[in-house]
């Protein structure tokens, strides 16, 4: 529990020393809870695949999305550097030979995405007692960088659709704190299939993004939103899950819990769980699947995109149910 709002440090301090997974797997360890994630569970992640029903669990990459140039960052800038007119007006290939390329410019966090091991730091201290100065440099994370889960983020995905369980007609209000009692409360609802456990890779619904689709971008990114509460770091620490990832910007409730704060759930999960945050997902058509079938279990593969040295990158989740 919070006791006290306007005491964020030792609230943040008492749950590091209580979740902190550093020196688990080593002190050389980069993998954090997706050490939780091996081949058995792939295996049993496979298994699940039962119709060949698939779902794209990515948001569009396009100009026309939620970023408004906080810290930077910007929605993708697609740019064509050879078009069809350039193949009718003939480009020097061979026999009749024509294409068409492209370029993008964007932040790694512009869109669906994984925040990696580097994204986050809690006085100047990343993932498993290092130096943030000594892994993060101008040149890129240089030992947790978002290549190293290359091959590794697939397999049992269960979604906890908290918007439909908790939620008035499938949403949940911004700043709903969702606690580990509600993520419990939604485990009953929905049966067996929404058991979550170790290695698994929750995916959780607020109905955020849906209200965006609806209502239109405005301050959906930075701006108030349901996630979860910050007391809930016992729960995924204790329930040794691979990762997490949330139809919201910042995956955290929004405004947050202290009186002042900045994503203080962050500052306990990466850097001292080693745990991977997935936010921006669209899970509605998922959700809907799920909750016409009472089946909320599936294969998921989520690799993001292995730039060397970055601290979060693109990704095109597909659940396969």
């Amino acid at each position: 529990m919070i006791h006290d709002r306007t005491d964020p440090e030792g609230a943040i301090a008492a749950a590091a020393k209580r979740c902190s997974n550093w020196g688990r797997w080593g002190a050389k360890d980069v993998l954090g809870t997706l050490n939780f994630l091996d081949e058995a569970k792939r295996r049993e992640g496979a298994a699940l695949v039962r119709q060949g029903k698939s779902f794209s669990l990515a948001q569009r990459f396009e100009a026309d999305g939620p970023q408004k140039g906080w810290r930077r960052r910007t929605n993708p800038v697609h740019t064509m550097l050879d078009t069809g007119l350039d193949a009718e007006r003939g480009q020097g290939f061979p026999h009749g030979l024509g294409g068409a390329d492209d370029v993008v410019f964007m932040p790694l966090q512009a869109s669906t995405q994984w925040d990696g091991l580097g994204h986050i730091f809690d006085h100047g201290t990343a993932y498993n007692g290092r130096r943030a100065g000594d892994v993060v440099t101008s040149e890129g994370d240089r030992v947790t960088g978002i290549e190293t889960t290359a091959g590794r983020i697939a397999g049992r995905g269960v979604l906890l659709d908290v918007g439909r369980a908790i939620g008035d007609d499938g949403e949940l209000p911004d700043g709903f704190a969702i606690t580990a009692e509600h993520l419990e409360a939604t485990i009953a609802a929905q049966g067996e299939t929404a058991h979550v456990g170790r290695g698994d890779l929750l995916l959780v619904r607020t109905g955020r993004l849906t209200r965006a689709r609806r209502d239109g971008w405005g301050d959906y990114a930075g701006g108030d939103a349901p996630g979860l509460s910050f007391t809930t770091a016992d729960w995924l620490h204790g329930t040794e899950i691979a990762g997490i990832a949330t139809d919201t910007w910042g995956f955290e409730v929004r405004p947050n819990e202290f009186d002042v704060a900045f994503q203080p759930l962050h500052q306990v999960c990466i850097p001292h769980i080693g745990l991977f945050l997935g936010e921006m997902w669209d899970l509605d058509a998922l959700a809907a699947d799920c909750a016409a079938d009472g089946v909320y279990e599936f294969f998921l593969a989520a690799d993001p995109i292995p730039v060397t040295g970055a601290v979060g990158a693109p990704v095109a989740p597909v659940a396969v149910k």
